[in-house]
């Protein structure tokens, strides 16, 4: 996004408090809205799906998507050595004066630095990979960062649900290469977002595309509504 509207809005809620929320439109003409707020939340606030992935980390963790910063500070204030990377300079800024120590403002691709036990990507991290034929991609440069006997943890949502018509049948257009890729928008206090990609991808895919990659998958956990939890390891031979 040339505009980091995402960045901005996380600063104004860190330093001015809360007035405005992140409004969203999808490719799928779902208009939404993103609480600022609810990226500011305690461990406790947080949904089942999510607790137990932090519960999962391990050893040198490198949380990708960081946001706000909630997830690496609890982390950090576990006594965990936590790393949140993020693209979005704002957010960055905001992980900062929340009080997180270690933060690399940087594309995903971009980062080399180093190796973790722990890659974590919550609020559906998968979806950073953008479309489905950009996952081998994806996990090749997870698998770089990935330190021997690591884990990724990764979480998403089949959105088969929106296809979903009244008789319980799923039509999906013929346009849609695969129906998990979706394009968003974002508007903050009258400003609007560059479109970008965006993959929500069902547990089935994922494995698959895992596997291909030479990494195990496991499904650990889902949450009510068609969302999980999956722990991802590079294959012993």
């Amino acid at each position: 996004m040339t505009k980091d509207l995402f960045g901005k809005a996380l600063l104004d809620y860190q330093q001015h408090g809360h007035s405005e929320d992140i409004a969203t439109i999808s490719s799928l003409d779902e208009k939404d809205v993103m609480p600022l707020p609810y990226l500011f939340r305690s461990y406790d606030q947080m949904p089942p799906l999510e607790q137990k992935a932090l519960q999962l980390c391990k050893g040198s963790i490198l949380d990708i998507g960081c946001g706000a910063g909630s997830h690496s500070l609890y982390l950090q204030e576990q006594g965990k050595d936590v790393t949140a990377l993020d693209a979005s300079k704002g957010a960055i800024e905001t992980t900062l004066l929340r009080g997180v120590l270690n933060t690399a403002h940087t594309e995903l691709y971009n980062f080399k630095e180093a190796q973790f036990d722990t890659l974590l990507l919550l609020m559906n991290g998968i979806g950073i990979a953008g479309s489905l034929g950009h996952i081998d991609v994806f996990f090749t440069h997870l698998k770089s960062l990935l330190a021997p006997n690591g884990q990724i943890l990764i979480d998403s949502t089949d959105i088969i649900y929106m296809f979903e018509d009244e008789q319980g049948d799923y039509w999906i257009p013929d346009s849609q290469t695969y129906y998990g890729e979706v394009h968003f928008s974002m508007t903050y206090k009258g400003e609007k977002s560059d479109q970008f990609p965006w993959l929500y991808l069902d547990y089935n895919t994922l494995q698959r595309a895992a596997i291909s990659n030479n990494l195990t998958c496991e499904l650990v956990s889902e949450g009510e509504h068609y969302d999980y939890l999956a722990k991802l390891t590079l294959k012993s031979y």
